[in-house]
């Protein structure tokens, strides 16, 4: 329910009186405070390794190793008892870049045997920096796509997009990008679909399902109510339940429900008072509960959100940058548990294991 939204637009140009909720610190942790704006575009440095060798034991001493799961040989639930809170900790954030990735990785705990899979961003085609010297396919943007109203040909672009993101040996592709064209202003207008949720869900789905036809993770986003560029760390979208479920959340329920996404990105912006990446409401209740989303959640790159906060509403990932220190404080103070970073890991692994 919107915290201070007191009244909305009718049909005939009269306006209504809406409810409104009761207003809460946005900030309020139970961490020391940090200026979130130091941190904005910080570089993941990954974490220490000890006693591992080249030669015989290249893995921690006493574990069994990731591809244990992977082969069937143990449970998930297994693997991870074996992880200490500050490997949790660490997996539950964004990891160095490697090769010619730019938007770093996750994963990575080499002694435990878990690879280090590398993101890249999009959608209008595979992002490398000119200084890799790698040539990439530019694919029409989404809004033309969508005007072509051909499953099948968005099908084969996400299929064929795919195959290039693997071929540079990066795992999850950070697209299709489905937010509603609310405004002719917004200046990502060109990334998203169309106004229109419902050929939004079912363009984009067909390119969710053409991406992981390859086993590469599409990265649905920016979930949910993010229609502009400008401030959106701090933007409060204000909104009804209605206009919510009927317009801006409608064509993510459709991909869900349809095409089974790997990975959904959690938006920057706030939603009636909440930051959309601590929202319990929104990536529990919504998407998990009701829609039946089994996949994982991660944040959009460095939000403002507090992780351990993220950690608790269903986000498990924070990318690019994650705080294990901090959750590891939280942990402490009690106000994270060891059973929910488990939970997040679970995902980030059982994504892992999806991939090629």
């Amino acid at each position: 329910m919107p915290t201070d939204l007191t009244k909305r637009m009718c049909s005939d140009g009269s306006f209504e009186e809406m409810p409104t909720g009761v207003s809460h610190d946005l900030d309020a942790s139970g961490l020391p405070a940090v200026n979130k704006e130091s941190f904005d575009g910080l570089v993941p440095s990954g974490h220490e390794i000890k006693d591992i060798y080249f030669w015989g034991q290249i893995y921690k001493k006493d574990i069994r190793p990731f591809i244990e799961v992977a082969e069937g040989k143990m449970s998930l639930d297994e693997f991870v008892s074996q992880l200490t809170d500050r490997e949790l900790a660490d997996l539950l954030g964004g990891q160095p870049n490697v090769g010619v990735a730019n938007t770093c990785g996750i994963g990575n705990l080499p002694e435990y045997g878990i690879p280090s899979v590398m993101t890249a961003d999009g959608p209008a085609g595979l992002r490398i920096q000119p200084a890799c010297g790698v040539c990439t396919t530019a694919w029409p943007c989404a809004t033309l796509l969508a005007c072509t109203w051909n499953e099948e040909l968005l099908y084969q672009v996400g299929a064929a997009g795919a195959a290039e993101v693997k071929e540079n040996n990066i795992g999850m592709w950070l697209t299709p990008a489905i937010n509603i064209h609310r405004s002719p202003l917004c200046g990502r207008n060109f990334e998203y679909y169309s106004e229109d949720p419902l050929l939004t869900g079912v363009m984009a789905g067909a390119m969710v399902r053409g991406i992981q036809s390859q086993r590469i993770s599409a990265s649905v986003k920016h979930f949910a109510l993010n229609n502009k560029e400008t401030n959106r760390k701090n933007s409060d979208s204000r909104v009804s339940e209605r206009a919510a479920r009927e317009i801006y959340l409608k064509a993510f329920e459709h991909i869900v429900k349809e095409a089974d996404p790997w990975c959904i990105m959690s938006s920057y912006n706030i939603i009636n008072g909440h930051r959309a990446s601590e929202c319990h409401d929104l990536l529990q209740g919504i998407l998990r509960e009701e829609w039946g989303y089994d996949g994982m959640v991660t944040s959009d790159w460095w939000t403002f959100g507090e992780h351990y906060k993220e950690v608790k509403a269903g986000n498990d990932l924070k990318m690019a940058c994650g705080f294990p220190d901090r959750l590891i404080e939280a942990k402490e103070k009690g106000l994270l548990s060891r059973e929910e970073m488990e939970i997040s890991v679970k995902r980030v692994l059982e994504l892992i294991l999806k991939m090629d």
